[in-house]
C-alpha cells in the first residue's frame, strides 16, 4: 500500500509559480513510476508530467512543456511539480500518483496507477 499527500495548490495570476507536493508513505519500494494528472471542469483527467523511479526519466504534456518540471526528493519522500509561467487554462484539480507494477508509459493513463492522493485545487486568473 502506497499513501498520496498532495499540497501546494492555490490562487495564482497569470504568469505566476506554483509548486505542488505529493508527500509518499508506505511500501516505497514498490513505486515504479509516479505522475501528475489534473482535471478541469468537465473535462477528462489528463496526464501532466510522469516520472519512473528507477531512473529518472521524465515526460510532460506537450502543453506544459518547457513550463512545469516534476522531480522526486528521495530525501523528504516527495514528488514536486514546478509550475512556471501559468496560464489560465492550467486552472484544474490536480492529482498525485504512483504506478507499482511497471504497467506505465507515456502518454500517462489513469487505469496505469493504483494510487491516488485526494487532489489540491490549482486556479489561474487573467
Amino acid at each position: 500500500q502506497v499513501q498520496l499527500v498532495e499540497s501546494g495548490g492555490g490562487s495564482v495570476q497569470a504568469g505566476g509559480s506554483l509548486r505542488l507536493s505529493c508527500q509518499f508513505s508506505g511500501y516505497l519500494n514498490s513505486i515504479t513510476s509516479m505522475g501528475w494528472f489534473r482535471q478541469a471542469p468537465g473535462k477528462e483527467r489528463e496526464g501532466v508530467a510522469m516520472l519512473y523511479t528507477g531512473g529518472g526519466r521524465t515526460f510532460y504534456a506537450d502543453s506544459v512543456k518547457g513550463r512545469f518540471t516534476i522531480s522526486q526528493d528521495n530525501a523528504k519522500f516527495t514528488l514536486d511539480l514546478q509550475m512556471n509561467s501559468l496560464k489560465p487554462e492550467d486552472t484544474a484539480m490536480y492529482y498525485c500518483a504512483a504506478d507499482t507494477s511497471f504497467g506505465a508509459s507515456w502518454p500517462a493513463r489513469e487505469s496505469d496507477f493504483a494510487y491516488w492522493g485526494q487532489g489540491t485545487q490549482v486556479t489561474v486568473s487573467s
